[in-house]
């Protein structure tokens, strides 16, 4: 029985103890779960530091470590289940259970209750922190950083329009494997402004032309996916896009009938389907 190998924690010589009897491997080990405490961290096809970022964890995300050598750890991003390899150092042993994540684009953590002491990040939407405590308009979280009250959203309590998040990341940088508010690819952004708004969401677009309902070309509306080969978009109305997208470099927001003939030009082909995603909120952050 073989799974999605971008999904599935199993290689030849070793694998997850929850696919004995349903994955061929080696040996077979339980994981260990950790969870990063930098802002962001590459999860990497291959061990080295010039191999292609396929994902990326962000603060306080959990990571099943199944292997560690050479510097890297490999396992399983908990939130969105890709499998690949972390850089042990921006790991650190699983702490309490996240108590807010963050909602806003972008935010910074302070060593102290003050926004003069040294900043640390940025940090991207949908970290996730444990509060600890509070002083003024900080909190002081699970990483040791203030972080302004204002830009954490507690736990259970989502946002509610994944375009107008989508809309908020324009002019970020359009980055392969990329999840952070700074940059970031088309699926990643898809999958950041529909978990800030608590629906469950894969990472890739294939993955994703899965969510939700199909839905005609004359009924598309604000929040609405739009998939080519290989590429998704969000609608922000009935006739405009917003994408991340390797053309301009960036996200950007344009007429859906434009970016179709420039893909379709380009070799990408014409779009695959129009899905409306569920409105059903998942549990947790």
């Amino acid at each position: 029985m073989n799974g999605d190998p971008r999904l599935t924690l199993a290689r030849a010589d070793l694998a997850d103890a929850a696919l004995e009897g349903r994955r061929a491997a080696s040996r077979y080990a339980r994981p260990q779960r950790m969870q990063a405490v930098v802002p962001s961290a590459a999860i990497r096809r291959e061990p080295t530091q010039g191999s292609e970022q396929i994902d990326q964890l962000l603060l306080g995300e959990r990571f099943d470590i199944l292997e560690t050598r050479d510097g890297y750890a490999w396992g399983q991003a908990v939130r969105d289940g890709y499998v690949g390899y972390v850089a042990f150092g921006a790991l650190a042993p699983e702490g309490p259970a996240p108590t807010h994540r963050v909602g806003v684009i972008l935010t910074y953590g302070f060593e102290a209750p003050s926004i003069k002491s040294r900043p640390s990040g940025p940090i991207s939407l949908n970290s996730l922190v444990t509060i600890t405590a509070r002083e003024g308009a900080l909190c002081l979280s699970d990483a040791g950083l203030w972080i302004p009250a204002a830009h954490l959203s507690p736990i259970g309590e989502p946002s509610e329009d994944p375009a107008g998040l989508a809309e908020a990341l324009i002019g970020a940088a359009y980055l392969w494997g990329g999840r952070e508010g700074c940059g970031l690819d088309c699926s990643g952004l898809v999958q950041q402004v529909l978990l800030a708004c608590g629906r469950a969401c894969p990472r890739d677009s294939d993955l994703q032309q899965g969510l939700g309902a199909p839905v005609p070309e004359t009924a598309l509306t604000r929040g609405d996916l739009v998939f080519w080969r290989g590429h998704v978009a969000m609608m922000t109305d009935d006739r405009h896009i917003v994408h991340a997208n390797a053309h301009h470099m960036a996200v950007v927001k344009e007429p859906l009938a434009e970016a179709r003939t420039r893909i379709a030009g380009a070799g990408g082909g014409d779009i695959l389907a129009f899905r409306r995603p569920s409105a059903r909120l998942r549990p947790g952050g």
